[in-house]
């Protein structure tokens, strides 16, 4: 069983079309997701944790994407508190720090990121994060707040070795999407190989990114084994033994249960 540790099931791309998605995930033999909200409104979380509350093995992580920083105020935290009371919210997020884009200030995404450090750890949840061109103000600020007490995910891994080695001393997973497959991803590649065995995970970040050889299409969770196959190449690791250790990784992080 693989598991799809991030995808965007409420994403309007995939509008009408998720219960084909989650057929399509479990024939590939992807067993569970954790679906995204943060990008855009409330509305964007809401409806993912009511897709993860119709379906067995989808579970929701909720949040404020670092673009919409300047929205996420007291209200919308107040917001992301009370959905978090279902039970299928595995996790706060995704937040974090994009200097690439920033369709939100910086000031206004520092801020974010740590209202979202504060409320993972207010709710016994990891948080999940989005790094882009940042690494260094990321972990700078998370080393001052310290990760929540059920730690967290630098979700699309792309930096080098040694952006991993300083996430992985503040105690983060990595996760790696599809851009492993990318012919130009040799650094986040050589940085694949180095995770040890208890910190990693793999996704698709749904419908985007989707892996060679169908790089341009829309992406889907069904799609995560195309990540799995190019991992196993880079750590030359056993298939069987490679998809248990990160399933049980997904377990341990998202405190998935038996469901």
């Amino acid at each position: 069983m693989l598991v799809d540790t991030h995808c965007h099931l409420a994403d309007p791309k995939l509008r009408g079309e998720v219960d084909a998605i989650v057929a399509r995930a479990h024939a590939a033999g992807v067993g569970r997701m954790i679906s995204v909200g943060a990008i855009g409104t409330i509305e964007t979380d809401r409806a993912t944790v009511a897709i993860a509350e119709a379906n067995p093995g989808v579970f929701a992580a909720i949040g404020v994407h670092p673009h919409d920083a300047k929205d996420c105020d007291a209200a919308r935290i107040a917001a992301l508190r009370e959905l978090a009371r279902s039970p299928k919210v595995v996790a706060i997020g995704e937040s974090g720090l994009d200097f690439h884009y920033l369709h939100s200030p910086t000031a206004a995404q520092e801020d974010a990121l740590r209202r979202h450090l504060e409320l993972a750890a207010e709710l016994d949840r990891p948080i999940v994060i989005h790094c882009r061109n940042a690494e260094a103000r990321l972990a700078a600020i998370v080393g001052a707040a310290g990760i929540p007490p059920r730690g967290g995910v630098i979700h699309c891994f792309t930096g080098d070795s040694a952006a991993a080695r300083d996430f992985l001393a503040l105690g983060f997973y990595l996760s790696f999407a599809g851009i492993l497959t990318f012919k130009n991803a040799a650094a986040s590649r050589a940085a694949a190989a180095i995770v040890p065995n208890d910190r990693l995970l793999i996704e698709t970040d749904s419908p985007y990114l989707a892996p060679e050889p169908i790089r341009g299409r829309t992406n889907e969770p069904a799609f995560v084994g195309r990540t799995f196959d190019a991992l196993v190449r880079v750590r030359n690791a056993d298939r069987g033994a490679l998809a248990a250790m990160l399933a049980a990784n997904a377990a341990r992080l998202f405190h998935l249960g038996a469901e």
